[in-house]
């Protein structure tokens, strides 16, 4: 079972995520992604993370409604996570989208509530300018009606964080980026940290695993430096990663419909990387993202830099 950390709220983290994020669109079906879930609080995950756009939100909530039904955890033992989507910026929506969010996952709040981007959309995703300080105060209405015990956000640059920090009465608990050996994120992370804000990285592996790109970088699964350094400690290369975010205080989500690579995903706090490996590790860093999201370029609060 993965250690927590507290939030600047108080209340407790898990440090590792069960990632769901578009299982169904990659082919997933219905009953893996249940399946995924039930396996993962099976082998001690707590931490499950959603989003409404994934749209697997009622799969999530099946296999987790399995798991306490099975007695293996009661719902407080949980930390749910998911998110509002692009289309649901303005302050009155807020609250009605994580309701619906809820009545999929079928369970009365969420641990962590996040807006998923700071870009705001229309319902025929043209670019909507509603501020992401507005939607901030629907998220604080979430957390007010007891919906969500922490919110946080998604996707925000050093800026936007520091801006919405200045002008907020509750600090967000989580910032989630992408975080990985080609996008190591070492100066928005350091922020985050500093200002008490907890970062979650989402597509860990980067390039690691398996992407259409052949001109995809470095590291893949079979580098010679990651696989000496897995070698040394009876693990996979994909753990070796997994505890290299670990070790920076980062929570990764590592995604899986698979029972053993779940389970392996949470087997990483029986070693510790020397500071020579986290070195090696951090020289992959190309600023390369995974998730890059380029139809949104042109629209207001775009976070990433513009290539």
């Amino acid at each position: 079972m993965a250690p927590h950390i507290e939030l600047n709220d108080g209340n407790q983290i898990p440090m590792v995520a069960l990632g769901t994020g578009r299982m169904t669109a990659a082919g997933a079906s219905n009953d893996e992604v249940r399946d995924a879930v039930l396996w993962a609080i099976e082998a001690g995950y707590r931490h499950i993370d959603t989003a409404a756009i994934y749209g697997d939100e009622g799969e999530v909530g099946q296999g987790i409604a399995d798991a306490i039904q099975k007695g293996i955890v009661t719902r407080k033992e949980l930390f749910i996570t998911t998110k509002l989507w692009n289309d649901k910026h303005a302050r009155d929506m807020v609250v009605p989208a994580l309701k619906e969010s809820l009545k999929r996952l079928g369970l009365e709040y969420v641990d962590l509530y996040l807006i998923h981007f700071p870009v705001a959309v229309k319902s025929d995703d043209s670019p909507d300018n509603i501020d992401y300080l507005d939607t901030w105060k629907g998220m604080e209405d979430a957390k007010q009606l007891g919906l969500a015990k922490s919110i946080g956000v998604s996707n925000f640059n050093q800026t936007q964080i520091d801006r919405l920090v200045a002008n907020s009465k509750v600090k967000p608990a989580v910032n989630q980026i992408e975080v990985n050996p080609t996008l190591t994120q070492e100066p928005l992370v350091s922020h985050c940290q500093a200002l008490g804000i907890a970062v979650m990285a989402y597509s860990p592996f980067g390039f690691l695993v398996t992407r259409k790109s052949e001109m995809a970088p470095p590291p893949r699964v079979d580098d010679p430096a990651l696989v000496k350094i897995a070698d040394k400690y009876g693990k996979s290369t994909a753990q070796i990663v997994l505890r290299y975010l670990v070790e920076r205080g980062l929570i990764p989500i590592p995604k899986s419909t698979n029972k053993e690579r779940i389970k392996q995903n949470i087997d990483l706090f029986n070693f510790k990387l020397t500071k020579e490996e986290m070195e090696t590790i951090n020289k992959f860093n190309k600023n390369i993202r995974v998730v890059s999201t380029p139809f949104w370029r042109d629209y207001p609060n775009f976070p990433f830099e513009r290539t």
